[in-house]
């Protein structure tokens, strides 16, 4: 072979390498992109985490008005009823009221002494000394009540003459009418205030009947 055929081989085999396609290049990775994007999808995941858990959050604390509304739904209310007996005298004196009585065993029958003959149907008249031992005067409304025992021989109470100032002694009466059987009888007499509350000990008297 001649140096022309060497010469135009090489030619050839240059051009046939030149035209010849070229392999693309593999990018460059660019890891400030691919940090950005991973610390976005971190974020997101957080997002979604916390509005996750204050749904359920929500969904297991009630609020305030549905506390209000279950505290409200159930209060006990308890309703507190005093009674007050048809005989006054019979009840005691209730508290905080600044009213009470007492008597001397000794000095208590002014009139009619316990055990006293007196004969069907008569009309008498008792009479106590009782003593104001409360904080209160005694006085307009203030009277003497009937409290059980026996029988109440158809009493019926004098005004208190005057007012009482605490630790002051009265005498008090009651009009009576003995029955018309034979036999003991005992009447049982109280204190009472203008509102109908009987306070203080009790006070008697006995007769008999013949």
């Amino acid at each position: 072979m001649n140096t022309k055929h060497i010469t135009l081989t090489l030619l050839l085999v240059l051009l046939l390498v030149a035209c010849a396609p070229k392999e693309t290049p593999m990018p460059t990775p660019d890891i400030g992109a691919i940090q950005t994007a991973a610390a976005q999808t971190v974020r997101a995941d957080i997002a979604a985490t916390e509005t996750a858990e204050a749904s359920l959050t929500a969904l297991a604390s009630p609020t305030l008005e549905e506390t209000q509304s279950f505290v409200e739904s159930s209060t006990v209310t308890v309703t507190l009823t005093v009674g007050v007996l048809s005989t006054p005298g019979a009840i005691g004196t209730p508290l905080g009221l600044c009213d009470d009585a007492s008597s001397d065993p000794f000095t208590v029958d002014v009139t009619i002494s316990d055990g006293s003959v007196m004969t069907p149907g008569q009309d008498f008249l008792k009479t106590w000394k009782i003593k104001n031992t409360g904080d209160c005067t005694w006085g307009a409304g203030y009277t003497i009540v009937y409290g059980g025992y026996n029988d109440k021989m158809s009493g019926v109470p004098a005004a208190i003459p005057t007012p009482v100032i605490p630790n002051q002694e009265v005498d008090v009466s009651v009009q009576f009418k003995a029955p018309t059987k034979v036999g003991e009888y005992l009447s049982a007499w109280r204190m009472a205030n203008p509102r109908g509350y009987a306070f203080g000990q009790f006070f008697f008297v006995k007769i008999i009947v013949r």
